[in-house]
């Protein structure tokens, strides 16, 4: 299972990356199953699988009875913050997150432990003034969601998400680096999707905060792949 994880890693880094560089033009058909798998060295069903995933991830789309369709490119400076190659690890992250923190959100709502939504508050005004001055601020988006956590009160949920740190932090620092490129708007909606989140825990809506945690996490993992 490692093994086939990893070559259907290979294949969708190659074809995203080929897509990143306008190898394989917006509206272009790939390459077929069979011409992608003699030119990786896999089998058709390994590629099969890279191309699920960059259809999840909204990148390429199928026409039946046609092939694979470039539908969009990611920004080409996804290369420039975070090497291709850790792509595929950031979006399984972004997965797991949403499954993850979406739950830990419902929970701090219910429970909202009093130490927990002090620091929740702080880390949010962390963030405010970090999104003010322009600045890049991995660490206190880290530490927000680390907040979220601790308003659970469960310390098991706080050991998860710092088992964690360095994946998480990846995928932070790629979308918030393209943020900083962006218009501020990008920056500012971050933070409109972050005080969802806040208001719903302190008003002890769990399916809000849940669903605010899950829009999100998904809205974070479609930055990545803003077409340029």
């Amino acid at each position: 299972m490692t093994a086939r994880v990893k070559l259907s890693d290979k294949a969708y880094e190659y074809i995203l990356s080929q897509i990143i560089s306008g190898a394989y033009p917006v509206d272009s058909r790939l390459p077929t199953e069979t011409d992608l798998a003699d030119k990786l060295g896999v089998s058709r069903p390994i590629v099969r699988e890279a191309l699920l995933r960059l259809r999840d991830d909204g990148v390429i789309a199928s026409r039946q009875g046609s092939g694979s369709y470039v539908l969009r490119r990611p920004a080409k400076d996804v290369g420039m913050f975070s090497p291709v190659g850790s792509i595929a690890d950031i979006q399984r992250c972004f997965v797991f997150r949403v499954a993850v923190e979406g739950e830990i959100a419902a929970i701090a709502a219910r429970m909202r432990d009093p130490d927990g939504m002090t620091r929740l508050r702080g880390a949010f005004a962390a963030l405010e003034i970090i999104t003010e001055q322009g600045k890049l601020g991995v660490e206190e988006d880290v530490a927000f969601h680390r907040a979220v956590a601790e308003a659970t009160g469960n310390h098991f949920f706080v050991a998860t998400l710092q088992s964690l740190h360095d994946q998480i932090a990846a995928g932070m620092n790629l979308n918030r680096n393209l943020s900083l490129i962006q218009p501020r708007s990008r920056l500012l909606m971050v933070q409109v999707e972050h005080k969802a989140i806040v208001d719903a825990i302190e008003a002890g809506d769990e399916a809000g905060a849940r669903t605010a945690m899950h829009t999100h996490l998904e809205c974070a993992r479609r930055r990545i792949f803003e077409g340029g």
